[in-house]
């Protein structure tokens, strides 16, 4: 039983794809965080060419 807790304490192999998520994770954050802004810039530009048509 020792020996299996120590295996397991040792292995490392996921860790990287665990570190990996936490990226994406981070960076799908940011970009929900920043769709609101980016979108009322968007529909602020579409507003303004359909006033100038």
């Amino acid at each position: 039983m020792l020996d299996l807790i120590r295996r397991l304490v040792k292995e490392e192999e996921g860790q990287g794809m665990v570190e990996y998520a936490l990226i994406i994770a981070g960076i799908a954050l940011v970009v929900a965080l920043a769709f609101p802004t980016v979108s009322g810039a968007i529909t602020g530009l579409f507003s303004d060419i359909a006033a100038e048509l």
